[in-house]
């Protein structure tokens, strides 16, 4: 294993977590990506980097607002589907989610499970995971339950943990709607190698819908996801000596019809230059800083991705508004 991944033995036993791989990406990473996207015509930093410990407590709260439509939904279609789930995947596997955030939707395919072998919760940001698995190991104490802290898009072993079982895969809340399509066949095309023959990934995708409500889920009344959004301007500055003034910008959430995508921004309210470790950068007055998609699909269209990627898509949930979808993907042979 190289020098640079940490991977912990935890204090075994009942109730706790098993193993702690931390891979999370560096400061140096971080700031490379900052740097080369706030020097782009169309200045941008990658999601992921939303999601530090508060942007993800902040997303935790994002998830219960009311225009927030996603996760109750999909919550509902697996408390609803959680059996047959369980029937496709089998006895004796291993769950791996990716993006585990808080851990809340996988105790619903973990209750359906028959005898599952083992949890993997995969996320980018350390403390968030250690905590949010350290609860399921303890609330689920003869389940051995393991926590890698990774860019779940990069190259990394899974615990040996997860040796040896078949594999379902789990990636709810339409996080697959960040990616651009080609990436996102990417990450699935990667996801199949991962949970290998004989694997399976339970998959949530937000569906095209009318733009107020999309709208409406990305720009919530108590401003959840504009703090959640300047939360990235906060964090380049503790963590990059940047030098912005967070009330200089405004969090603006757009659909983009052509590409079927909200798109997230960050707003200069007014002429001004800031810097990132040293580094200059000027922003006129409206010019953004793009910091997140979210593609939405049709169901053709996104069962064809994943068949493109590796994948034989089995069975396709919605909810009877037709807001939202959960997919069983089997590993193709």
């Amino acid at each position: 294993m190289p020098d640079e991944v940490r991977a912990a033995k935890e204090n075994g036993g009942r109730g706790r977590l098993s193993q702690f791989v931390d891979l999370e990406p560096a400061t140096e990473s971080f700031r490379d990506a900052v740097i080369e996207g706030l020097s782009q015509r169309q200045k941008s930093v990658p999601s992921k980097f939303l999601y530090d410990a508060e942007g993800s407590r902040l997303f935790d709260e994002i998830c219960a607002v009311e225009e927030y439509y996603p996760t109750r939904t999909e919550l509902a279609l697996l408390r609803a589907r959680a059996g047959e789930i369980a029937d496709l995947a089998g006895r004796d596997t291993v769950l791996v989610e990716y993006g585990s955030g808080a851990s809340v939707k996988v105790r619903i395919l973990l209750d359906a499970l028959s005898e599952p072998a083992g949890y993997v919760a995969i996320d980018i940001s350390g403390e968030h995971l250690r905590q949010a698995a350290s609860a399921v190991a303890a609330d689920y104490p003869d389940l051995e339950v393991s926590a890698v802290c990774a860019d779940y898009t990069s190259d990394f072993e899974l615990p040996s943990t997860a040796n040896g079982d078949t594999r379902l895969g789990f990636f709810p809340g339409s996080t697959i709607g960040n990616f651009t399509p080609a990436a996102a066949v990417d990450f699935l095309r990667h996801a199949a190698a991962t949970l290998g023959s004989g694997g399976a990934l339970v998959i949530g995708a937000d569906l095209k819908k009318d733009p107020d409500i999309l709208k409406a889920a990305y720009n919530d009344a108590a401003g959840v996801t504009a703090e959640f959004n300047l939360n990235l301007l906060t964090r380049i500055n503790r963590e990059l000596g940047g030098t912005f003034d967070v009330e200089a910008f405004s969090h603006d959430a757009v659909w983009n019809s052509r590409m079927s995508r909200i798109e997230m921004h960050l707003r200069s309210r007014r002429t001004q230059a800031v810097e990132v470790d040293g580094t200059p950068f000027r922003f006129a007055e409206g010019e953004t800083i793009h910091t997140e998609n979210s593609y939405k699909f049709d169901i053709v269209q996104f069962r064809h991705m994943a068949g493109e990627a590796g994948f034989r898509p089995e069975r396709t949930w919605t909810d009877r508004e037709g807001l939202f979808s959960v997919h069983y993907l089997a590993v193709a042979a």
